[in-house]
Formats: structure tokens, sequence, C-alpha cells
């Protein structure tokens, strides 16, 4: 299936870089923009973008100017990011046809929840984009939902959110690092450990298909199916 477009607009290129990594681990084609101008530039010039990521605070030409622009042309769903939390920018998103309105500081991992249900509203997300199927194991992401030969597993937010990255890297070894960095967010400084604690409890609730998550020795897990 072919990658739906994101065009992702900050002048900060530390959150463009943030945005763009949550983004394409979801299968998203990312496109980088940073100043007004430039995202009209590549939002003309570009095909079938199916959402704009736009920050307001920017040179050049602030994400309004750019929003109204957009408006002008297009209904594609926009997401309004902004450091500010004045009610009237609020409602002067909604009111030029704003489809979300977010605040910094914000999980990366939220926003891309947003992009997909916005997505889903407007009917440009694939329903078999949500199911992953692996060694008997049904995961569907939409409906937060896991499977196993039929029978439903009870897994808490994390264990499935963990169960997930190990079926999206099926085959792959994964160190506890990479792992923290991918299902406990980039902005988590525990302790590593709790990568195994949660391991253990998941591998338990998976009964005999736990076996399929397999432990790399001094590094990380792999999930073979």
């Amino acid at each position: 299936m072919e990658k739906r477009k994101v065009l992702v607009v900050d002048d900060e290129s530390r959150m463009r870089k943030l945005v763009k990594d949550f983004l394409q681990r979801e299968n998203f084609e990312v496109l980088e923009a940073g100043d007004g101008s430039e995202a009209l530039d590549i939002f003309f010039a570009e095909k079938e973008i199916a959402l704009v990521i736009l920050d307001v605070m920017m040179p050049k030409m602030d994400g309004w100017q750019v929003c109204r622009e957009i408006r002008n042309y297009s209904k594609v769903p926009i997401i309004m990011l902004t450091a500010r939390g004045d009610e009237k920018d609020e409602l002067l998103g909604f009111e030029l046809g704003v489809d979300e309105y977010i605040s910094k500081p914000f999980s990366p991992r939220i926003l891309v929840a947003r992009v997909e249900a916005i997505l889903r509203r407007t009917g440009q997300t694939e329903a078999e984009d949500q199911i992953l199927e692996a060694g008997g194991i049904r995961l569907d992401k939409a409906a937060h939902l896991v499977t196993i030969d039929g029978r439903n597993v009870e897994l808490s937010y994390k264990e499935f959110e963990l169960l997930t990255y190990f079926m999206e890297n099926r085959g792959l070894a994964l160190s506890r690092e990479k792992i923290l960095n991918n299902v406990w967010n980039y902005d988590y400084f525990g302790d590593a450990r709790t990568i195994d604690t949660h391991v253990k409890k998941l591998r338990s609730k998976l009964g005999d298909k736990g076996d399929l998550i397999r432990t790399i020795w001094g590094m990380g897990y792999k999930f073979e199916a």
C-alpha cells in the first residue's frame, strides 16, 4: 500500500525530527518544512498530502497565514502546534478550519494517535493497516485488542504497546535502549530493567506464544514467528 504523506512544518529542526521519527514508525511518508513559505511551496508542489502538522510561531510566515492559504484551496486535515495556551488562539484555529489543536510540550505518541484518528475520521486509513498477525497472535491497533487463536488476551496499555513494537519489528534484534526510546518515549529516564519486567508479564499473558519473544543475551529481545 502507498504510504500516506504528512507535511510537518516547524522552525525547530529537533522538533521536526522527533515528530518525523514517530510518524515514520507508523509507515507514514514525512515531508519537512522549516518555515511557512517553504511549507506552501511543498504543499502545492506535492500531490496527495494526507495531513499537515503546522507550528504557529514561525519566521517569514506564521502558522495562521499558512493555514489560511491552504484553506483557500484544500480541506486537507490540519493539526496546529503551539507553545501558547491562549483560548483566543485555539478559537482562531477552529475558525480557520483546524482539525486539532495541540499545545507544546506534547507526547509524540499522542500526536501520532491524533493523526491516525483524524485520518480514520476522514476515511484515509485502510483497516488492514491496523491489523498485525504473526504466529497465531492477532493484534488490532484500532480496537486495542489482542487475540491468540481466537481467544482474547487482556494486556495493559504498555504491554500492548510493547507487543505492537515487537510484531512491527518481527525478526529484528532490538536493544533495550531502542525499546525504551520507541515504547517508553525519548524523554523516559528510568531503569532499562523495566523492560525486562514488562516482557516477563507479557510472555506470561501470551502463554505458549510467549516463547516467540526471544531473549538476546547482553542486548535485548527479538520477536520471531
